[in-house]
């Protein structure tokens, strides 16, 4: 297409903004941004012209990777690209806009087409596929439909995020003395930006309280973005956390932000962070210190701006002593500790909890109304509770499930919480030296005791796998009595 071509279709393009009179909006409806990429300038030049006139932002390059460097820089609504280009292809492009954000529309041109190509564009996700003779007029088409399914793509993101987000949420429900007191930490610790380490039992809430010092924090219009360290092998929680670059390793076929920056403003929440190996604690102490990261297999490095929340179920400061933890990442972590309180230690909450799993998972199943009977609520608040307030829900809802009536009795209930008033650990008094080893320990043992050492009735019990109790038996040096550890 020559540049005499061009000029009169500059002349003959109509402007559709001429004809919206001011101050309707429509206008600003109108200026969604183009990306075009082609290498041919004329063309760059027809289309820049074309898509002004039609309303829109043109943006116009001629090389592939610089097409994804804007892309990334910049937010776009549609992007017409040729499928032969220097840098990427048109393909590439279109995979590489899949992944940065699959609700731009791609729109790939071609001066000849073929069969096969068309269908691989449509395969891997094209909005339209057209040769660039295509009419002015129908080409203009194509770009309006696209800008309009992006607009509509973006809206039922944001709907779906927004419904999951209100779906995920969970209050912390209770007026207990311990809880008040946390609740009372949350409340002044929130409007800070320092790192805050969370301690306490499995199943206690500590994402929850995560997400509450978040939301009361200048931070809560950002993302909340939470990862469970012991989920993921190590490699993969490394490209996780920090991201990495294309042919980092065997599958890395395109650079990938970590989680860390797709927190930036806001809060990242690191779970069950003593089962990070040493090399991750190293690339976590770096975030810490500088406040940057490099991807895997990087080498320049990222600024980031997020608040980190770590939390743990180990005793941080043990596994310090014994050398499975940094010390260096410990001290930067701790820097405001807050304990979130097992069930047990209060129990006034168990009533209100049962009451608000019963009444959402009701909700949620669309069934009859169900109450719990005053003999099943004795029942809950008798029992211990190892796996806190998981496990409460988990048995509620399981009560929900199988009770075909309207009221939860008792032998709705699992037979375990049946039995007579569970062990106890020895309470805790003031001014006792009593450690939470030594807590744990003594429980463990009044456990195996209650069960006749049965380990894996113990292990149910407990709330941990029977490997984990096994490995806890051998940390603490207990056995059996009367029995050698090696007959144990």
């Amino acid at each position: 297409m020559g540049r005499s071509t061009m000029a009169e279709a500059e002349a003959a393009v109509p402007s559709r903004r001429a004809t919206i009179p001011e101050g309707t909006g429509d206008g600003d409806r109108l200026r969604e941004k183009v990306l075009v990429v082609d290498d041919d300038p004329s063309i760059c030049e027809y289309l820049t012209i074309l898509l002004g006139k039609e309303g829109y932002q043109p943006v116009a390059v001629q090389d592939g990777r610089e097409a994804m460097e804007r892309a990334r820089q910049e937010n776009f609504d549609v992007v017409l690209t040729d499928i032969k280009l220097p840098g990427l292809t048109g393909l590439e492009i279109l995979e590489a806009m899949t992944e940065l954000d699959p609700t731009v529309p791609v729109i790939l041109m071609t001066g000849c087409s073929t069969e096969d190509t068309a269908i691989q564009a449509v395969n891997k996700g094209a909005f339209h596929y057209m040769l660039k003779e295509t009419k002015r007029e129908e080409m203009a088409q194509v770009v309006r439909r696209a800008a309009e399914v992006r607009h509509l793509r973006a809206e039922n993101r944001l709907l779906r995020t927004e419904l999951r987000r209100r779906r995920d949420t969970r209050e912390i429900i209770g007026r207990s003395q311990p809880l008040r007191e946390l609740l009372h930490m949350v409340r002044r610790i929130a409007p800070t930006d320092s790192t805050v380490l969370l301690t306490g039992e499995s199943g206690t809430g500590k994402e929850l309280v995560a997400r509450e010092i978040h939301q009361r924090s200048h931070r809560a219009a950002g993302p909340f973005v939470s990862i469970n360290c012991g989920a993921l092998p190590e490699n993969l929680l490394e490209s996780e956390l920090f991201g990495h670059v294309k042919g980092s390793f065997t599958g890395a076929v395109r650079d990938k932000d970590g989680l860390f920056l797709v927190a930036s403003g806001g809060t990242f929440f690191l779970d069950e962070v003593a089962n990070t190996s040493p090399a991750i604690q190293v690339k976590l102490l770096r975030v810490l210190q500088e406040r940057e990261i490099i991807p895997v297999g990087g080498t320049k490095s990222v600024a980031v701006d997020v608040r980190l929340i770590a939390a743990t179920n180990a005793d941080l400061e043990q596994e310090v002593f014994e050398g499975r933890f940094r010390a260096d990442l410990f001290y930067r972590l701790n820097v405001i500790p807050v304990t979130v309180p097992p069930l047990r230690e209060r129990r006034e909450d168990i009533p209100l909890l049962v009451e608000s799993f019963v009444a959402r998972m009701v909700e949620e199943r669309r069934i009859s109304p169900k109450t719990v009977s005053p003999e099943a609520t004795a029942c809950l608040m008798r029992y211990d509770w190892p796996g806190n307030v998981r496990e409460l829900e988990n048995v509620m809802e399981r009560a929900v499930i199988l009770q075909e009536g309207h009221v939860i009795m008792p032998e709705d209930l699992p037979t375990k919480l049946l039995a007579a008033e569970g062990p106890r650990p020895r309470p805790m008094v003031a001014g006792s030296n009593v450690t939470m080893e030594e807590l744990e320990r003594e429980y463990m043992l009044q456990v195996l005791e209650k069960t006749g050492w049965h380990k894996k009735k113990a292990s149910a019990i407990l709330g941990i796998d029977p490997s984990t109790l096994y490995r806890k038996l051998q940390r603490f040096g207990v056995h059996r009595p009367g029995v050698t550890p090696d007959e144990d």
